[in-house]
């Protein structure tokens, strides 16, 4: 019988998980314990393609589903604009705005000017900017839909809705989240907060429920919480690297941080498909692909790796990305976060903050693509691809908007 990836942290971490179906629950998410003093616990999402490898499909159907429920919400008004949020939700925020057909744009942490910006207190990296390519995609009369992975108590969402209708009023916004996990406390004050704006807050999610406290972390928690230490002796690096020829054309985005809208599609499909194949023929032999995206960049490896899955259908494709997030990695069964690679920042951010990424063990895969932006400089994510070569017998590096 399998266990379920959260009962370690259920059993030493002090809390519980409730929801309306606990199938429902074990099949979407899992649970880990972090290094972040004002919440231990993280939920692993199992379905985003964030912690966990995902198939591209898995992907793009919880946005798809969750898409659906945004425009039961919305009466079949099609929104003005879909916000998804960084880091963890930009890659949901376009498959939500896919789902819509609407214009998709996602928050950074990167550094630039920005028109509008916004905090999360929760979080290890806290200041959220938009930077929209086209300010007047913010002066909107319309709906609008904001898309995070979970809401714990939905400030950050309040937030945002307080910059976005000081700048243009609007009369609706749908927050959609793949959990809702917000006490009744917190969804009491998202009522106030539009009364006291005038406008309707509807919320929409995949699950309903809630992670509750009941006693304090135990020993086997506080010790590997406060442990300092590697996440485990590098094997050896042993594999091909090659890079990606094919070049992303200048003139088109490579994802929803300046916006990415109908207007963008017919240079964006041509660009996929034109990366896809070469990606394609990069691989060819290899039975297990994963495609890695970086932080923010989440969609186009999502595209990425759904033209492999369905041009190498003999061929077993999965999808995650990196992570600013530090998760406690434990090799035991009924624990989310079963192995981690630690690496430094390579997207023009020089933080000193190790960056990470999980559940990449160690001949899991027979090629690994890594797909890095224009933040990355030439020959840049050293330490990155290092560790990714110590991990697969061929790593295909990408590199777009360069």
């Amino acid at each position: 019988m399998t266990v379920w990836s959260g009962a370690w942290v259920i059993q030493h971490a002090g809390v519980e998980l409730l929801a309306d179906s606990e199938e429902a629950a074990h099949d979407l998410v899992g649970l880990a314990v972090r290094r972040n003093p004002k919440r231990v616990h993280l939920v692993v999402s199992t379905v985003l393609a964030k912690h966990i490898p995902v198939t591209p499909s898995v992907a793009r159907q919880v946005g798809a589903d969750l898409g659906a429920r945004v425009e039961s919400a919305l009466d079949g008004v099609r929104p003005d604009l879909v916000i998804g949020y960084a880091e963890t939700a930009t890659g949901l925020g376009h498959l939500v705005a896919d789902a819509l057909g609407a214009t998709a744009l996602h928050s950074t942490r990167r550094p630039g000017g920005s028109a509008l910006s916004f905090e999360e207190e929760h979080s290890h990296a806290t200041t959220h900017r938009l930077q929209p390519g086209d300010p007047g995609l913010l002066t909107g009369s319309g709906p609008l839909v904001l898309v995070d992975d979970e809401l714990t108590t939905g400030r950050t969402i309040l937030n945002t809705v307080r910059e976005l209708h000081a700048i243009s009023p609007r009369p609706a916004y749908v927050v959609a989240a793949l959990l809702d996990l917000r006490p009744d406390d917190a969804r009491a004050y998202a009522d106030k907060v539009a009364a006291e704006l005038g406008t309707s807050i509807r919320f929409v999610a995949l699950m309903d429920g809630e992670v509750r406290t009941h006693g304090d972390p135990d020993d086997l928690v506080r010790e590997a919480v406060a442990a300092v230490e590697p996440l485990g002796e590098p094997g050896p690096d042993h594999a091909e690297e090659t890079t990606v020829a094919e070049s992303w054309p200048p003139d088109v985005a490579t994802g929803g941080r300046h916006g990415l809208g109908s207007a963008d599609a017919e240079g964006f499909e041509a660009a996929v498909a034109d990366l896809g194949a070469e990606v394609g023929r990069q691989v060819a032999g290899a039975s297990t692909v994963h495609v890695l995206g970086t932080e923010e960049l989440m969609y186009l490896p999502q595209r990425i790796a759904e033209y492999l899955e369905a041009s190498r259908p003999a061929t077993t494709v999965t999808l995650s990305s990196t992570t600013r997030s530090p998760v406690v990695v434990r090799d035991e069964e009924g624990y989310a976060i079963r192995h981690g690679i630690t690496f430094a920042a390579h997207d023009g951010v020089d933080d000193d903050v190790p960056r990470f990424a999980y559940n990449l063990e160690p001949g899991r895969f027979d090629a690994i693509v890594v797909v890095l932006d224009d933040a990355t400089p030439a020959d840049g994510a050293a330490e990155l691809r290092a560790a990714l070569r110590t991990l697969c017998d061929k790593l295909v590096v990408v590199r777009v908007g360069a």
